[in-house]
């Protein structure tokens, strides 16, 4: 059995994606949703993709509460820039930040404000809304119910068990929290 660290990471420091257009990306993460940018560097740097050439980007960051920040990359070379080019990803693969149910709101409003489509899902362990940034990245907001507590007690309690009826091919669905659809 493996154990866990006896000290864990204390944060995310930052979550890395690719966009094709930096001030776009400001535009739709600073002045949209609210995320300030905080850092932008301009480097170059190596890359074992073009071994032995010099590659130049942008890197910028957004903060988010904790310390942590969304990163984006901006190559300056098209045939780089092509290689990491963001694409839109399926639905189940996204970005999910954790707001008060008053940000939820607030950005709810600044989205469809911007006519950006918002998709808004009650999982019964939270509330989310989804929307796509410029470059097609799904981002998920997130908002704990008052009872977040006592469901994370319940989860830590049953997810190894879970896990394992699972892997053995039980189906039974565990979420006591969502209403139906």
């Amino acid at each position: 059995m493996t154990s866990v660290l006896s000290e864990l990471p204390t944060r995310l420091h930052h979550n890395a994606y690719v966009c094709a257009d930096q001030e776009r990306t400001r535009h739709f993460y600073e002045d949209i949703v609210g995320l300030p940018l905080v850092a932008t560097w301009i480097e170059r740097g190596q890359s074992p993709d073009f071994p032995g050439r010099e590659i130049s980007f942008a890197h910028t960051f957004f903060a988010i509460g904790d310390g942590g920040a969304l990163a984006f990359f901006q190559f300056a070379d098209a045939d780089v820039a092509a290689k990491f080019k963001a694409r839109q990803q399926p639905f189940y693969v996204h970005l999910a930040l954790a707001v008060s149910e008053a940000t939820l709101n607030e950005i709810k409003r600044r989205l469809t404000a911007e006519n950006i489509p918002v998709r808004e899902r009650d999982h019964g362990y939270c509330k989310s809304i989804y929307a796509s940034d410029p470059d097609g990245l799904m981002v998920e907001f997130t908002a704990d119910p008052a009872n977040v507590a006592e469901i994370d007690a319940w989860q830590r309690s049953t997810a190894h068990d879970s896990l394992k009826r699972w892997m053995a091919g039980d189906r039974t669905v565990n979420n006591k929290f969502r209403g139906h659809e």
